[in-house]
């Protein structure tokens, strides 16, 4: 039994990726996102939640502000990195786990059994990174 709560959010972001597999896209182009955060837990919180929605909106909006309207190949954190839609979805679940842990999603967080983050690409294409906490 798993009980789940999902929050969303956008970004847009510039970035090029390294190696033939990527074809055109290794030169500089755009990509916009929308950004689905979902936070597991086996159980409910004494009040009855997996995780506070509020929390978990703002620690979401916190991750996604210091990566919108960016290019990412100019970003010193991603230096070496291909951003791809996969590696970026690990990138924002990390953050919002390390949150999790310091207490930023609150006391339910320390319930949380895994976060999964899904970056849509467009209504036909998405990719996501699910981890435990």
């Amino acid at each position: 039994m798993t009980y789940t709560v999902t929050v969303r959010d956008h970004i847009m972001i510039a970035h090029s990726f390294a190696g033939e597999a990527f074809g055109p896209a290794q030169r500089l182009h755009g990509a916009t996102f929308i950004v689905d955060a979902t936070f597991r837990a086996g159980e409910l919180d004494p009040d009855g939640v997996v995780v506070d929605i509020g929390l978990a909106s703002e620690a979401l909006g916190e991750i996604t502000a210091e990566l919108n309207y960016r290019n990412l190949d100019d970003e010193p954190q991603f230096a070496g990195m291909n951003t791809t839609t996969e590696r970026l979805c690990q990138v924002i679940a990390d953050r919002l786990a390390e949150r999790a842990a310091g207490g930023r999603l609150g006391a339910a967080g320390e319930r949380l059994s895994s976060i999964e983050v899904i970056l849509h690409e467009s209504h036909v294409a998405w990719a996501s990174y699910e981890r435990t906490v």
